[in-house]
């Protein structure tokens, strides 16, 4: 499935890499949207997940095709950066990691509300 991204949306996959590499960007894109526009951009990713589809990324003449396994590793995160005394910018992260030819497995239960 292809995820067609407007000018710079924001959606990143990756695969995994121990810390000690380098990490190679492959896609990159990043821009505000609505939340009907982003919530639309985690249907395609979750309809491509749920039929065991390649994730295509694409902007502009930019594009990278990825085909996540059938357990990659689903990472969460709520960060907030900026001073502890001040406001600061809030963030929600939603990452699928994976060793190049390798299944990955999960652990542990997830519960989003």
């Amino acid at each position: 499935m292809q995820i067609f991204l407007g000018r710079r949306a924001t959606l990143i996959t990756r695969a995994a890499v121990p810390d000690c590499m380098p990490e190679d960007v492959l896609f990159k894109s990043e821009s505000r949207r609505s939340r009907e526009e982003i919530a639309a951009y985690l249907r395609t990713v979750a309809d491509s997940l749920e039929e065991g589809a390649a994730l295509t990324l694409r902007q502009g003449d930019d594009s990278v095709s990825l085909d996540p396994p059938a357990q990659p590793t689903f990472e969460v995160k709520a960060e907030r950066e900026g001073p502890a005394d001040g406001p600061g910018e809030l963030s929600v992260e939603f990452e699928l990691e994976w060793d190049e030819g390798r299944d990955g497995n999960a652990t542990g239960d997830l519960e989003i509300e």
